[in-house]
């Protein structure tokens, strides 16, 4: 067992492929001081966001940290390949006709009751810890199932090297991971900033049961909205997913890994576990190539990697810095519906990092087996 006294900064590995600003270090150095943390690993996209930065990797004896998965529990991604060729959705008829089913099939926030796809039994018969959360469940869960959400949430249609046409999916547990995380974090009664829950307690085995269902919710959400778009692509185009090409992984989760000889409870939030040979999907912002990578098994980083480019600039910075024309250019490569354009202004690819920089500083966590490139993209506006 890794002893530390209270007050004690723990060893924070970095991969990074930008300066790090003060605001990130300080919330960094907050994360280190937390009572029980043993091991900490920082991915590249690393950026503010609350009082735990997206991209960073935290591991502690019996502590939870709910801050330190984030409120979209289980936020992933799937990507697969189908059998055709990309170049079919290249033509601007066909864009923009793939862009309205995909506005009809898959909803934005949520479905209408007589279309809306069922939860499976296993997600039904599983008692969530509060009946406040059942509620939730009953009124939410159930419309916003199956449905993408809004902020850098996605479906988008890319190509490979040989132009194999691929789908990949960015969604989360919408409104039940938020809800699941403002209930467990109500009932710490403590004012810390960073509050933590004692798995060793019930109060903390009641999150971990409940986050724990939050992420099978949201990897079934994500298999509902493929099976939405395979459908599509059947009946126009004569498409099949390829099942065996299938990479599903999440990205905000906390669970029990074994690590250094000891049991630990390994949070990511914006990061993901890709064993070592195992296959993961590291996406780029809207408009830029995205990456099938394999694990290199890195020790230090607690078998990690990004789950992303990263923002460069908040949501605020980028509607504010980010002018129609500089979006229109950025965007031009691909096909999206352009009225949305406004309210995506937050999304532009200059609001990320560069992708090509995220990678290069985590080549020691993972190696590129398939570069993808963006056709077409559907985001909420």
């Amino acid at each position: 067992m890794i002893n530390r006294t209270k007050n004690s900064i723990i060893k924070c590995t970095q991969w990074v492929s930008h300066r790090i600003d003060q605001d990130v270090q300080r919330s960094l150095k907050n994360l280190q001081r937390l009572p029980d943390v043993q091991h900490m690993a920082v991915m590249p996209d690393v950026h503010l966001a609350g009082p735990v930065c997206v991209g960073t990797v935290l591991a502690t004896d019996h502590t939870v940290y709910p801050d330190a998965v984030g409120g979209d529990i289980g936020c992933g991604i799937l990507a697969i390949q189908f059998d055709g060729d990309a170049d079919v959705i290249r033509t601007a008829p066909n864009a923009a006709w793939l862009l309205a089913k995909l506005t009809d099939a898959v909803p934005i926030n949520r479905h209408r009751t007589e279309t809306m796809p069922r939860l499976s039994q296993g997600l039904i018969q599983c008692c969530l810890s509060d009946p406040r959360l059942e509620k939730v469940r009953a009124r939410d869960g159930k419309v916003q199932f199956g449905t993408l959400g809004r902020g850098n949430h996605f479906i988008e249609f890319l190509a490979d090297e040989v132009d194999n046409l691929w789908l990949m999916i960015h969604s989360g547990s919408r409104a039940m991971g938020q809800a699941i995380r403002s209930h467990h974090l109500s009932e710490t009664g403590t004012s810390q900033r960073i509050p933590g829950l004692d798995v060793r307690e019930d109060v903390g085995m009641a999150y971990i049961h409940d986050m724990k269902w939050a992420r099978r919710y949201a990897a079934a959400s994500r298999m509902a909205m493929l099976s939405m778009v395979a459908e599509i692509l059947e009946s126009a185009w004569s498409m099949s997913p390829i099942v065996d090409s299938l990479i599903h992984t999440d990205h905000n989760h906390v669970q029990q890994e074994k690590h250094f000889g000891h049991s630990w409870w390994v949070h990511r939030k914006g990061a993901q576990r890709v064993e070592n040979g195992g296959a993961g999907i590291v996406p780029g912002s809207m408009a830029t190539s995205s990456f099938i990578v394999t694990g290199q098994g890195n020790a230090e980083a607690l078998l990690s990697c990004s789950h992303g480019a990263g923002r460069k600039l908040s949501r605020t910075e980028a509607r504010r810095k980010t002018t129609r024309h500089a979006f229109t250019r950025q965007t031009e490569s691909i096909w999206f519906d352009r009225r949305k354009s406004r309210a995506l202004l937050d999304e532009a690819p200059s609001a990320y990092k560069d992708i090509r920089v995220v990678m290069k500083a985590q080549r020691s966590l993972v190696r590129v087996s398939r570069k993808l490139t963006p056709i077409v993209n559907f985001k909420g506006g």
